[in-house]
């Protein structure tokens, strides 16, 4: 294209926007998000809003470390720059291939996120972008670099300016501008730089060295020793306070070979592989840890069942509650933390509310409990991927200083969802099998994020990494530290690539190291929508692998009874009633005792249904001392029977009663007889029943029929409770109708305030609506009906907003005016009254 022929360079970003198209501004929307709350009402404003502090450092925390680098060098380059400066700031005097390959797509990126405007001739990053990476004293650039030669003499005196000039074998100048000027073309001209420096004592070059790669500044005496005088005197050095000397951009640059950089990063870093294994290894293993870990969460709700531990005054669990939760779930205390917060970011746990508050069970959890195991795996896996809240941190200290606890507040961190799936999307783009090795997969992440991986609160995102990796393994995400089939399913990743030869194991559970150089390209994170077909699919391929529920136990002759698996959910509720839990692992051990026999007679059963039940699920024939303890604990049971009155006592041996009376025990129940087989008491039931129990007596619960009650054990529930909702990392991602409403309300405001006006009607100022009288403004409108012409009118709707608009009007009648509305592409009728003024266009905007 010849230079007739190029269009114009834009003068401004808001310009360069206008240039685009509806495909690229969409991208930049996308891209940063923020810039679309709220909408703005024209390119000018989106421009803007586009260079504000917030929003650029927002913009710049999301860039990957080249695309950063490149915006680096472009701050320490002329402004504006060509972008064969930008190549030899990136590149260097001996170009690589990558980088000069990488340049042109990143440069691309960074113009589409708005970050740097104009043509390859003319590149330009955002003031604010500048003034953040720019190098400074109190804010040094990563680059290392420091002022440039005219920033560093900007206070001198034009004696010693002209001094340094002379030293360096320049011919003196009439003013310091051109002497400034002139020093500075000595030192990005490669020869004579390279000259000046051959006469350079090697004691002077050491000090080159030692400040080429940052940072620039150094200390010196009042007297400076000879080599350190030969720099400072051709201006190698130069004083930018008392005893502070810095090495001036140009020079490091030449030192540097052109480099912005020591080690330009076009490419990201590979996730080398530590080992591969067999898929269906992954997957049984997998299958495995997803088991435990339902098994863990009901064995937590379980604990809670009946009422969880207080919650403290500023919220969450005490230490001591952790500690008691870790040791019924027999594992550390900070799994204990993540399995309690995992059920809290389900839906599974909450505080009830009461006023003695405490964590319990929500009615959410007896739903979970009924469906299959896949689908109750999914249910906790698809919570944990979108929590925010970070299990990790518990034990750690706020920004006060104040421990935070689990269940607690300040565990919110806006980046843990976005981290996690990045994570498994690395994990699905390795061949099936194969696991990586954590440090490239940390290093992966920091290339990505660079300024959200080094530099935030001791490097979050690594941290949250890796508690990805341990969680992930915990939940049967992955197994043996592979992603999982039901692991892939549930990201909604295609199949796994196939492994090369050389990553071939030679025998089951072979691991060969190994490394895969292919980038796959990035799993988008799902819609709550997509979301729910891709958990369900999951869980779909997880099912087959989980063990088959047995409907059978061991009995033993020392009152234990062995579940060699899993047991069906109403057999383990049944047993959770008549035995104790002795021990879990492989195979849980229960231990029958006289109070859980008497808890299942409690709970509604007679001694034959216990017999029954036992001869009916047992492998081995009931062993004679079981059946002796289930006959002599039910011989007692029943005896005496507990309604309420409030609530009394009957019983058919009134010597028992009068025995009851008797006891001073029970004096505190209020009891009194009103019947020779009938006490009543001022305690309720509940009450009396443990009262009694406590003396020794096995009473029973009868209902006002006087029919035994049959009830479970006792259950604590919270009113009904939503899950946590996750804090978001910033506004969410436009969807595409928002998207287009807004490209559309933009595109049309643009329109009203960039339309040319005819000679004499434009606003003083830039902006300002259009005032005409009312007269003037009916008259414009009924002329404009019968030309066809466009009007450009200031409009105050009945919120009081203001807005301007370009209208054609069709008909005015009755206070009136009814126009296509080119603003909002649409027909509308407006009020005269609320019309500001108007204003007649250049041209026609058909």
């Amino acid at each position: 294209m010849s230079t007739v022929d190029r269009p114009p360079a834009p003068r401004s970003l808001a310009e360069a926007l206008r240039a685009r198209g509806d495909a690229s501004l969409g991208a930049l929307l996308r891209s940063r998000p923020d810039l679309i709350t709220p909408v703005p009402t024209d390119l000018t404003q989106l421009a803007t809003r586009a260079g504000t502090r917030a929003s650029v450092v927002r913009a710049l925390e999301r860039l990957d470390r080249f695309a950063l680098q490149t915006a680096e060098a472009l701050a320490v380059a002329a402004d504006p720059a060509t972008y064969g400066e930008l190549l030899g700031l990136m590149a260097g005097d001996d170009p690589d291939p990558a980088v000069v390959a990488a340049l042109p797509h990143t440069l691309d990126g960074l113009r589409e996120q708005a970050l740097v405007w104009g043509d390859d001739e003319r590149l330009r990053l955002v003031r604010t972008a500048r003034e953040l990476l720019a190098p400074s004293p109190q804010h040094p650039s990563p680059t290392g670099l420091g002022p440039t030669v005219q920033e560093a003499t900007a206070g001198m005196s034009p004696g010693r300016i002209q001094e340094i000039v002379t030293a360096a074998g320049l011919a003196s100048t009439h003013d310091s501008v051109s002497a400034v000027a002139a020093l500075a073309g000595l030192f990005t001209d490669r020869a004579r730089m390279a000259a000046l420096l051959a006469d350079a004592p090697a004691d002077s070059l050491d000090v080159l060295e030692r400040l080429v790669w940052g940072p620039p500044y150094g200390q010196v005496t009042a007297d400076p020793a000879a080599r350190l005088r030969w720099l400072l005197d051709r201006g190698l050095l130069l004083p930018t306070a008392p005893g502070t000397v810095v090495l001036p951009r140009e020079v490091a640059l030449h030192l540097r070979r052109g480099l912005a950089h020591r080690v330009p990063e076009p490419v990201p870093p590979v996730v080398e592989t530590a080992a591969v294994h067999r898929p269906q290894v992954v997957d049984s293993a997998a299958a495995g840890q997803a088991y435990t870990a339902l098994a863990t969460v009901e064995e937590l709700l379980k604990d809670w069942d009946e009422g969880g531990p207080a919650v403290l005054r500023a919220g969450g669990l005490s230490v001591r509650d952790l500690k008691r939760t870790a040791v019924a779930l027999d594992v550390p205390e900070p799994l204990a933390a993540f399995w309690v917060e995992l059920a809290y970011a389900a839906g599974l746990i909450a505080s009830d509310g009461e006023a003695d508050e405490r964590y319990a069970a929500t009615p959410a959890y007896d739903e979970w409990r009924e469906l299959p195991a896949a689908e109750r795996w999914s249910r906790l896996v698809t919570a944990w991927l979108a929590a925010t809240r970070t299990a990790g941190l518990v034990g750690g200290r706020d920004a006060k200083d104040r421990t935070l606890s689990a269940l607690g507040p300040g565990l919110d961190r806006s980046a843990a969802p976005e981290v996690r799936h990045r994570v498994l999307a690395l994990l699905a783009g390795l061949p099936e099998g194969a696991a990586p090795a954590a440090g490239s997969v940390l290093a992966r992440l920091r290339w990505e994020r660079p300024l959200r991986g080094e530099r935030r609160e001791d490097d979050l995102r690594g941290r949250l990494a890796e508690w990805t990796l341990s969680e992930a393994e915990l939940l049967g995400v992955t197994g043996r530290g592979a992603l999982s089939a039901q692991g892939r399913a549930l990201l909604g990743a295609p199949a796994a690539p196939a492994p090369g030869p050389e990553a071939e194991p030679s025998g089951p559970g072979d691991k060969l190291p190994v490394h895969h150089h292919h980038r796959p390209a990035p799993l988008a994170p799902l819609s709550p929508a997509e979301q729910a077909v891709a958990s369900a699919a999951a869980a779909r391929l997880l099912a087959p692998l989980l063990p088959e529920p047995l409907d059978h136990v061991l009995l033993q002759a020392d009152l234990t009874a062995v579940a060699p698996g899993p047991l069906q959910r109403p057999l383990a509720d049944m047993l959770g009633v008549l035995a104790d839990v002795e021990s879990k692992g492989g195979a849980t051990v229960y231990r029958f005792t006289p109070g859980s026999v008497r808890r299942a007679l409690d709970a509604g059963q007679a001694a034959s249904d216990l017999h029954a039940f036992l001869a009916a699920h047992s492998r081995t024939p009931v062993p004679q001392p079981l059946a002796y303890l289930i006959d002599d604990v039910a011989r007692r049971h029943g005896h005496l029977r507990v309604g309420a009155a409030s609530a009394y006592v009957r019983c058919d041996d009134d010597a028992v009663l009068s025995e009851i009376l008797a006891d001073k025990r029970a004096a505190g129940l209020g009891l009194r007889r009103l019947a020779p087989t009938v006490l009543a008491a001022q305690a309720d039931p509940a009450g009396l029943l443990e009262g009694l129990r406590a003396m020794g007596f096995a009473p029973a619960a009868e209902s006002a029929e006087g029919d035994v009650l049959i009830t479970r054990a006792l259950s604590h529930r919270t009113p009904p409770r939503t899950a946590p909702e996750p804090v978001p990392d910033g506004p969410p991602v436009p969807d595409d109708t928002l998207l287009a409403a807004a490209l559309r309300a933009i595109r049309a405001g643009d329109l009203a305030s960039t339309t040319p006006r005819k000679p004499g009607t434009a606003p003083a100022a830039s902006g300002e609506l259009p005032r005409t009288g009312a007269a003037e403004t009916l008259a414009t409108m009924q002329a404009a009906v019968l030309t066809g012409e466009a009007l450009w009118i200031g409009y105050v709707n009945a919120e009081g907003a203001a807005s301007q608009r370009v209208i054609a009007p069709i008909r005015v009648e009755g206070g009136f005016v009814t126009a296509y509305d080119h603003t909002a592409d649409e027909v509308r009728t407006y009020p005269l009254h609320r019309i500001t003024g108007v204003a007649e266009l250049a041209t026609d905007t058909d």
